[in-house]
């Protein structure tokens, strides 16, 4: 359905034509000064202006978007686990050359985006490969194209493989999740966080907020229990949205030291 109306500032996808973006008119997001505009894949792709970008990001990890960035800018990340392909989070382009580049990579089992600025076109990349989508139930509510295709999941965690858990931390938004591989980093483990875990300039750190363009801070009591929830997970690295946005080592205490350190500053 390449020409349903795709929002030009978040690249969420809708299964009719609006006037508005929910996405972008809530607080965690926002509207552009120039105001609402729409496009759609038809019209992206015609363009000429995007093309694949697949690249290696860590043992086992392959970051999948376009050159240049399409919307906010976050890309998917291929897991190549021993219980076959996922696709993290999801890449707004999506043409042919993309499908096809990631087919020669093995395809893909399953995927899950961590939350809903994320969701973008994933329900063109599900009917590209014939898999289901695993979307936590408590961001229900920002689906922009319903299809049988979403599987909504609820509570703390889900194991979409086994070998990978899906790890619902409510921090950014109440279905804002987390992939824990621990086969990841040659065996030392890796969480695949979003933005859920920002991963900022300095790595020995993460951010957690409500709201990362406005600026609002998230509340302690999620931020508490984020950390908590990590906290009997081993994992070695942490990989963020963007492109080479990676904690190599110490992943695991960088996510408790950040929340140590929010929490002395608001208590």
């Amino acid at each position: 359905m390449s020409e349903l109306p795709i929002c030009v500032a978040c690249g969420m996808q809708y299964a009719e034509p609006r006037s508005d973006c929910p996405i972008c008119e809530d607080e965690r997001q926002y509207v552009p000064r120039t105001g609402q505009q729409w496009t759609d894949l038809n019209t992206v792709r015609a363009s000429g202006t995007y093309t694949a970008r697949i690249e290696e990001q860590g043992p086992g990890l392959i970051g999948v978007g376009s050159t240049p960035n399409f919307a906010i800018g976050e890309r998917a990340l291929l897991v190549k686990a021993g219980s076959g392909n996922f696709l993290w989070d999801c890449a707004g382009f999506i043409d042919d050359d993309l499908v096809a580049k990631v087919r020669e990579l093995g395809g893909i089992t399953g995927i899950a985006i961590s939350h809903p600025h994320y969701y973008t076109t994933v329900v063109e990349w599900a009917h590209a490969f014939d898999v289901p989508v695993y979307l936590h139930e408590d961001d229900r509510q920002w689906i922009g194209r319903p299809d049988p295709a979403i599987k909504l999941w609820s509570g703390a965690t889900l194991d979409v493989a086994p070998d990978l858990r899906l790890i619902n931390l409510g921090v950014h938004f109440a279905g804002g999740t987390v992939l824990h591989w621990p086969g990841g980093e040659d065996g030392r483990g890796a969480v695949l966080s979003g933005d859920i875990l920002q991963v900022i300039p300095d790595r020995r750190f993460v951010g957690m907020m409500y709201s990362y363009p406005n600026l609002i801070p998230e509340r302690p009591e999620i931020v508490r229990r984020a950390a908590e929830m990590l906290e009997p997970y081993e994992f070695e690295a942490i990989y963020g949205a963007w492109w080479d946005a990676i904690i190599r080592t110490d992943g695991h205490e960088a996510v408790q030291r950040s929340a140590k350190r929010y929490l002395a500053q608001v208590s």
